[in-house]
């Protein structure tokens, strides 16, 4: 990777923060003509797309795999694989647990009452990648904080093509209770999700990672339904200091690389030059382990550097600047760089801590955002699958405390009947007591 001495020039980093953010003019055509086709013709439409962009011929009897298959999925996977995947489910339930909310209500003075209602979304749809790669660890991430919040209903949905010959996607959703999935993916499929076909229900919100197609999809259906967030090509940020293993770091750099869309970031900061010479040395020869090296080392040529900086605590500003996906902190005063940085998705602290901790197994959720949207955006979690509602309750004797005062307020924004329908209450009640 490049080595840049950083000097506090913003146009260092514009290269990693705007990386990806071109306009997809012909794939967001596209999408649009699917959303909308699929919008006015449901599963006509939806069974067309399948059968030209999928190149597998669907009906409505073979749309779903159901119970049948889920239950044997168990059974065709190896027994260590399984009980690895379950105790992965358990401690993510663990760390979600802590996340669900309660719904309140308050006396206050003269009588009112305030509260809120917390209540989970109906239906939720979930995506379930099935092109290059299976990701296990992504369904579990996205259907355990759902079923927490107490979503009643989860509509799975996956590409046909290669679905059948991998039952360990099977195997995770058998293990979560979840026993249908449709068999429809791209863009087509989260159309099918936001406004519902004959045999789509139609759902409230949609979370999943995929591609392009998937992304603008969701995008193009925001609105109509929620969904957790427009997902970009993975990044990590390390910020260590001259007490990190090098070949550690290398390792945890190229884990993000090697997902392969052709923008991820992996980033260096450091204050130790000697660090850096050294991570750089490791990742090229960690590179020839992997028949695939070549494809990682050019998206490290375009999207990885590492920078040298004067003191750590510049490294924590540029941390700040990139609002990365991962972050792993690994520094001789952990306290005083965490305490600097307010913009990351996940944090990963000290030498073991490594990114796949979470990716798989720490119960924190992987589902993180990217491209610097971590500046407002948070993981997903069980808050992202409940709605809530004010409660309000108002006493004869707080309306008459407060009536005039509201209908001032409502006239100074030329809102007549705002204020009338509680100052009319207002004078009856006083007529009436009069």
């Amino acid at each position: 990777m490049k080595i840049i001495e950083y000097d506090k020039d913003q146009s260092q980093l514009d290269v990693f923060l705007n990386r990806g953010k071109e306009v997809h003019t012909q794939v967001e055509e596209t999408v649009k003509k699917i959303v909308e086709r699929v919008k006015k013709e449901g599963d006509k439409a939806l069974f067309s797309y399948t059968r030209e962009l999928d190149g597998v011929d669907l009906t409505v009897d073979t749309f779903k795999a159901g119970a049948d298959y889920f239950s044997g999925c168990a059974g065709k996977i190896d027994p260590d694989l399984l009980a690895i995947l379950k105790e992965a489910r358990d401690n993510i339930r663990a760390f979600h647990e802590n996340q669900k909310q309660e719904s309140w209500l308050k006396d206050f003075p003269d009588g009112v009452k305030l509260g809120q209602r917390i209540l989970p979304i109906n239906r939720v749809g979930v995506y379930v990648p099935g092109g290059r790669a299976f990701y296990p660890s992504s369904v579990l991430m996205n259907i355990i904080p759902a079923q927490i919040a107490g979503v009643k209903e989860i509509i799975a949905v996956t590409p046909p093509g290669k679905f059948f010959a991998n039952p360990v996607i099977g195997a995770t959703l058998s293990i979560l209770g979840v026993d249908t999935i449709r068999l429809a993916g791209g863009a087509q499929a989260v159309a099918a999700l936001a406004f519902g076909t004959e045999s789509v229900p139609r759902v409230d919100k949609i979370v999943g990672p995929g591609n392009i197609y998937v992304a603008l999809a969701k995008r193009e259906v925001f609105g109509y339904v929620d969904i957790d967030m427009i997902a970009g090509p993975s990044e990590v940020v390390v910020i260590a200091q001259d007490n990190a293993n090098p070949e550690w770091v290398a390792l945890d750099l190229l884990s993000q690389a090697e997902h392969r869309t052709g923008f991820e970031s992996a980033i260096l900061v450091t204050d130790s030059p000697g660090l850096a010479g050294d991570v750089n040395r490791y990742m090229e020869a960690f590179l020839k382990e992997v028949d695939y090296g070549d494809k990682v080392r050019k998206i490290l040529d375009d999207f990885g550097a590492i920078f040298i900086v004067p003191d750590i605590m510049t490294g924590a500003a540029i941390v700040n600047e990139i609002a990365p996906e991962h972050l792993e902190i690994i520094v001789k005063n952990e306290k005083q760089v965490l305490d600097a940085i307010t913009n990351a998705g996940a944090v990963f602290m000290g030498q073991y801590s490594s990114e796949p901790v979470g990716d798989y197994w720490a119960g924190t959720n992987h589902i993180l955002p990217t491209g610097g949207t971590a500046r407002f955006f948070s993981p997903l979690g069980v808050y992202d699958f409940v709605k809530k509602s004010s409660l309000i309750y108002y006493s004869k004797e707080a309306l008459m405390k407060h009536a005039v005062k509201i209908n001032r307020f409502a006239q100074e924004e030329d809102l007549y009947f705002h204020g009338k329908a509680v100052l009319k209450r207002y004078e009856d009640l006083g007529k009436k007591d009069g």
